[in-house]
């Protein structure tokens, strides 16, 4: 690659492949070892197109915070799923699939090769298995449901849901009030209950066929390093400039948008809540923690071959 060199860690090495039809492939791995600069010099090489899977890139105006795909890496390969809805909006996993599906099978029917590139392991596992999102209810039994539950409370919830699905309600916790609601919701809409609809999802086959690589820096120390100059780098490009325009919009610092790492540490700084070096700080301490949450999800597929800086 032209900004750092890679080896493969394990079996064969990322070569230029032969593609087939309904294939795919995944570039993967924790913050800041360089997916973006990877997935564009493979497609050019291959003849491929971006799709990102990234579950803050989707929203409009947050660039720099996101580490987002600039205008000239954009104008060199297209891009797909990067700013697609407004930060005032909340997104789902069900969305994203159903979008970016729709993304990759137009890449697929002009003869190109679509290359997921991301760290956001849920986005990228959902779209590769065809999983089949249930139906969600109506906001009035949601609702409902969630008033059962604050008046019986978990407990008896659970022993509720233990009378049609024993195996969820064995694996729930009383507190865990979303997981038990969404499994009621799921049996009083379809009756069917989650744990046979997830059963019916992993015997689906995969919704392509895909090869998965995932890159890494072999030192952890090594990778904090580039972790910490990336959050540098973008304070020095003017995070807080953009945090500030998103507030100054009208964007809560308790949306879901502004929960993004660097985000909600930059607002609590700019509305007071604690000085700018400890944002800054606490920018770098949650990307590392959140590089090794990336790290264990992606070990955990046997199917991934490694790539280390």
């Amino acid at each position: 690659m032209q900004n750092d060199s890679w080896h493969c860690v394990g079996d064969g090495v990322l070569g230029v492949p032969k593609m087939q039809n309904n294939m795919v492939i995944v570039i993967a791995g924790p913050t800041a070892t360089g997916k973006t600069a990877f997935g564009i010099e493979l497609a050019q090489i291959i003849s491929g197109e971006i799709v990102s899977a990234d579950a803050m890139q989707i929203y409009k105006y947050m660039d720099i915070g996101t580490a987002k795909p600039t205008i000239e890496e954009r104008n060199q390969i297209p891009h797909h799923m990067l700013d697609i809805i407004s930060p005032f909006d909340n997104y789902s996993v069900s969305r994203y699939v159903t979008e970016a599906s729709q993304c990759i099978d137009n890449i697929l029917s002009r003869n190109k090769t679509p290359i997921i590139v991301g760290g956001t392991g849920l986005y990228i596992d959902s779209l590769l298995s065809n999983r089949n999102f249930t139906k969600r209810a109506s906001e009035s039994i949601r609702n409902e449901i969630e008033h059962e539950y604050d008046k019986l409370g978990g407990d008896e919830m659970l022993r509720i849901l233990g009378e049609f699905d024993l195996q969820r309600a064995k694996r729930l916790h009383p507190n865990d009030k979303k997981r038990i609601v969404r499994a009621i919701e799921v049996y009083r809409v379809s009756g069917t209950t989650i744990s046979q609809h997830d059963t019916e999802t992993k015997n689906s086959p995969p919704r392509y066929d895909a090869m998965k690589y995932a890159l890494t820096v072999s030192d952890r120390i090594e990778l904090y390093k580039r972790i910490d100059n990336r959050v540098d780098d973008m304070i020095e490009k003017g995070l807080a400039d953009e945090v500030r325009r998103l507030l100054d919009m009208g964007i809560s610092h308790n949306s879901t948008a502004m929960q993004a790492i660097g985000y909600k540490e930059m607002a609590d700084a700019i509305i007071g809540l604690c000085d700018m070096d400890s944002a800054i700080d606490k920018i770098k301490m949650e990307s590392r923690r959140y590089a090794k949450r990336q790290l264990t999800w992606f070990r955990r597929d046997p199917e991934i071959k490694w790539f280390e800086l």
